[in-house]
């Protein structure tokens, strides 16, 4: 008998990526991570992809969340939270550990665990510590699940403002002068660090701004104008990270940059400004996500000045070996010179956040912005690369 003739079994549609958005987590930045999520899980095309949810509440679990975008906004000056979002208090999602396997199981106690299906993608919108920092990759790079953004260094990197620094001091960056105070200096002999930031402080000058070394979304920074406010201000920065950065003060224009992974490289989008927000003493917290201070896109520069700005952005994601996406924060100073402040591997990504609103200002919408991320992570594979 020909097969020709035999019956055919119908053929299987092929199935759609899956992603796993995975939100909030341990750090202080875990409710503006759940604002980012619930902008994403609102952009990604369902025709095109399968969406999976998950929390990471504060106290470490990974929970099977809810997908219900409307539920993760800053309501009166609230952030959302993984707990509230939570379809149990005390089930569990288990990401595979085996490179093999892709599957995503749930467990509840006294339940059977339920296979939730294969990941293809993780877009992990976790903010700070235990997140942004390259721990977060390390397990994804073991499970074998590509995800969106900069590998475990990078992330590192980008998360710790010292080594940051560092990195991009040695591949001829500009940076602003900075002190590091680290968590046994100030434990074993605070006169000694305190006296090292008062020397600091003689040779650049008051005000300076102390903050915690790995952390964002402008959480834990004090403006110290003197000695008094200092040992206050190292105490409020160590809330959230135990060793601490201490800057100069540096003035001129705060100007942004985007950059986005391409097939062919990564290019910057137009850069964007922020103006000294009127009620607040710099651009902090509340006045990025409450006040939502807005900022000027495209920045009011010459044509010289855009261009350098882009470069130089692309040069940071470049030092760092970022990929994905990066937001580069810079001061133009008075001198006209490009300092660069700091990049941040998973910026703030919610409808108000700068990075997405100066890539609608270069061409690319919310949506199509968060097609080519996760497009851009499935091209790559885990591992050395």
């Amino acid at each position: 008998m020909s097969s020709e003739n035999l019956p055919q079994s119908p053929e299987q549609p092929s199935r759609k990526p899956r992603v796993a958005v995975v939100c909030g987590g341990r750090s202080s930045e875990h409710g503006i991570s759940v604002v980012t999520a619930g902008a994403v899980l609102s952009a990604i095309d369902r025709t095109k992809y399968e969406v999976l949810p998950i929390g990471i509440t504060r106290d470490g679990r990974w929970a099977l969340t809810a997908d219900e975008p409307e539920r993760m906004a800053i309501t009166e000056g609230r952030t959302p939270s993984v707990e509230e979002l939570a379809d149990s208090a005390e089930g569990a999602v288990v990401l595979p550990v085996d490179p093999s396997n892709r599957e995503v199981v749930y467990s509840e106690p006294g339940s059977v665990p339920k296979v939730l299906g294969e990941v293809d993608v993780v877009f992990p919108v976790l903010h700070g510590p235990y997140g942004e920092d390259g721990t977060l990759q390390g397990l994804l790079e073991l499970s074998g699940v590509p995800y969106v953004g900069s590998g475990v260094l990078a992330s590192a990197v980008g998360q710790d403002k010292d080594y940051m620094k560092r990195v991009f001091t040695s591949f001829g960056l500009k940076v602003g002068p900075y002190v590091v105070i680290r968590p046994r200096e100030w434990a074993q002999d605070p006169s000694a660090a305190r006296k090292r930031i008062v020397d600091f402080a003689g040779e650049h000058g008051w005000p300076l701004f102390v903050k915690p070394a790995r952390a964002g979304s402008s959480i834990g920074i004090t403006k110290v104008a003197d000695l008094s406010g200092l040992d206050e201000a190292i105490e409020e920065a160590q809330r959230h990270d135990p060793k601490v950065l201490v800057e100069a003060a540096l003035r001129g224009r705060e100007i942004e940059c985007g950059v986005l992974e391409f097939e062919d490289g990564p290019r910057a989008s137009v850069p964007a400004e922020i103006p000294p927000p009127e009620a607040h003493a710099y651009y902090d917290f509340e006045a990025k996500y409450i006040d939502s201070t807005p900022g000027i896109v495209p920045a009011p520069l010459t044509d010289e000045e855009t261009a350098e700005v882009q470069r130089l952005a692309v040069d940071a994601f470049e030092a760092a070996s970022c990929e994905g996406l990066v937001r580069a924060d810079f001061f133009l100073t008075e001198d006209g010179e490009f300092v660069i402040n700091e990049i941040n591997t998973m910026p703030g990504f919610t409808p108000i956040s700068m990075y997405p609103q100066m890539w609608q200002a270069s061409g690319i919408s919310y949506p199509e912005l968060v097609d080519r991320l996760i497009q851009a992570a499935l091209r790559r594979s885990t591992g050395l690369r």
